[in-house]
């Protein structure tokens, strides 16, 4: 149900996240605002939201169509001084009252849409989720037919799943694991969308949707932990997922590696020297008190003859690639209201670090740099890869 006032959105905010109380200590300092990527294109980035809920002018900001801009990366809570929890609590629920009122652009309903009749956001087959493990040389045990218990259940995602790009990267990860003697599964068919996207776009009963459907899947099946290779995934999983009855450790595949490391070190070749940076990604960072920043790089200075140098926007300070909070599925919103995309930004600075590589490690972003590096005119300059897809060079050759 919609609200009318600004004191009724505000007590949706608070009540929002178990936060979302510190919102009334805003000092409006303006960092928010000033660290946003899309800020510049906002009409009500987060200090001046705030402001105008203050001032009682909801029906002002309902009027802009502007939030759609935010990426939720968390840049804006992570530097806020009193802490306050704007990304999940008021940018969420701000985008929650948007889609009430009708309010959406095009890209987004489609997404939105497609994940709600076939449980991912491509608007492909469930039947064909597991499609990526046929004709393919590695053995990958879908649960539903393995009929074992297995160590580690392995949830693939959306992108990993249907992304032609994307799944070279997931097939990537599925020789590392079998090098490796992981007894691993996935639920092929069964698996749904995390949801995790769909919920920074304020679609809440969507991710409830979706989330109940896996959680339900996956009960059904004997293992230890989850391993995904998406940090959106991750989150989900780790944060959301445990009130709905899934209490099971979750690792992104650079905390699993990581941990695995004694056994994947010797197998790591020199094919010849490579300069690499890496790109943070928001949801292993800023979004998680993990703060995953270091598990990446290990991995990667693991590999003989690389050479890891840093971006000037890096770890707590990197820039996000644009794709969440619906920012992937709003390419061409975003472009109109802003004329700028951030993956743009990132392959400058990768290239102004002196990088032949950009590494990352989120699905969202082996593809949207690659369009990047073209947009941007420097094809053959610098190659876009997951970091396992460097490890598995490393170890097949």
């Amino acid at each position: 149900m919609s609200v009318a006032t600004s004191y009724e959105f505000l007590d949706k905010v608070i009540h929002a996240t178990p936060d979302g109380e510190e919102i009334r200590k805003c000092l409006q300092c303006g960092t928010c605002s000033g660290v946003c990527p899309y800020g510049f294109a906002m009409e009500y980035p987060p200090r001046s939201l705030i402001a105008a809920l203050r001032a009682d002018d909801f029906h002002g900001v309902l009027e802009s169509d502007t939030i759609w801009l935010c990426v939720s990366c968390f840049a804006c809570a992570s530097v806020c001084p009193v802490k306050i929890p704007l990304t999940r609590g008021l940018l969420a629920t701000l985008k929650t009252e948007m889609l009430v009122g009708g309010s959406i652009p095009q890209e987004l309903q489609t997404a939105l849409g497609n994940s709600r009749r076939y449980g991912n956001s491509l608007g492909e087959s469930p039947r064909k989720r597991a499609d990526w493990t046929k004709d393919f040389t590695v053995p990958v045990p879908v649960l539903a037919a393995h009929k074992k218990p297995v160590d580690v259940l392995w949830f693939v995602g959306d992108y990993g799943s249907y992304h032609p790009r994307v799944q070279q990267v997931t097939r990537a990860l599925a020789k590392l694991l079998f090098v490796l003697d992981v007894k691993f599964g996935i639920l092929g068919a069964e698996e749904n969308s995390d949801g995790d996207t769909q919920a920074f776009t304020g679609e809440w009963g969507l991710f409830e949707l979706l989330a109940r459907k896996n959680t339900q899947a996956m009960l059904k099946y004997q293992f230890a932990e989850i391993l995904t290779a998406d940090p959106h995934a991750f989150n989900a999983l780790k944060h959301e997922y445990p009130r709905l009855g899934l209490d099971r450790p979750v690792k992104h595949y650079a905390q699993f590696l990581t941990e695995h490391f004694e056994r994947l070190r010797p197998l790591l070749q020199n094919r010849g020297p490579q300069r690499v940076t890496y790109h943070d990604p928001c949801y292993l960072g800023r979004a998680n008190d993990n703060n995953l920043y270091e598990e990446p790089r290990q991995l990667l200075r693991a590999i003989p003859g690389l050479d890891l140098v840093e971006m000037s926007h890096n770890r707590a300070l990197s820039i996000c690639c644009g794709g969440g909070g619906g920012g992937m599925w709003l390419d061409g919103f975003s472009w109109e209201k802003a004329h700028a995309r951030t993956t743009e930004w990132r392959v400058k600075e990768a290239l102004a670090a002196g990088a032949q590589v950009l590494a990352v490690a989120c699905p969202y972003e082996t593809p949207r740099f690659e369009d990047a590096v073209k947009s941007t005119g420097n094809e053959g300059k610098l190659k876009v890869k997951d970091i396992v897809e460097l490890l598995v060079e490393a170890v097949f050759g």
